[in-house]
């Protein structure tokens, strides 16, 4: 059994190179249930009569059994874990919610009317114009100048508060 292992080795390791891509495997896995497969063989069959057309002929197998056995757990994972997505990342999340805050923080710190009015577009709700002017009790011809200048200290604030990047994209 070592010679057929020392003479199986190289063709063995050659042909798991070139299928475990396509499994989505590594190749050592690979080779490992050739080994097996070899392993599992009866004593009384010996050694395989053509063993290069028997390692191709199992490293193709275990091949096909690695891709079969992705493809259902990729099935099985759809139908019991609920989707990942950004909501499901917890470092995401996280980031969010400070980015979230910050700018809370920042439209509480505008001066006048500006967190009013920018606390009433950053509503859940997502209320018109009309809407809006009402809860504030202004006119809505008045809401656009205010809210543009609002926007503009709000934009001003946080580009202080953010350091811009160096030419080429490098952060200071």
């Amino acid at each position: 059994m070592p010679d057929l292992v020392s003479a199986l080795l190289p063709l063995v390791r050659a042909e798991a190179a070139a299928e475990a891509p396509s499994a989505g495997i590594e190749p050592g896995d690979l080779e490992q249930g050739v080994w097996l497969r070899l392993l599992e063989r009866p004593a009384a069959a010996g050694a395989p009569g053509d063993p290069a057309r028997w390692v191709r002929d199992v490293v193709r197998a275990e091949a096909r059994r690695a891709r079969r056995t992705a493809a259902r757990e990729r099935l099985l994972r759809r139908r019991d874990e609920p989707a990942a997505g950004p909501d499901s990342d917890p470092e995401r999340a996280a980031l969010r919610t400070d980015r979230r805050r910050a700018l809370r923080a920042a439209v509480d710190r505008t001066p006048g009317r500006c967190p009013l009015v920018l606390t009433a577009m950053l509503s859940p709700r997502d209320p018109t114009y009309r809407e809006m002017a009402g809860e504030l009790g202004m006119s809505q011809g008045s809401l656009g100048p205010l809210r543009s200048r609002c926007l503009g200290c709000l934009r001003r604030m946080l580009a202080a508060e953010v350091a811009a990047p160096e030419p080429g994209g490098k952060e200071r």
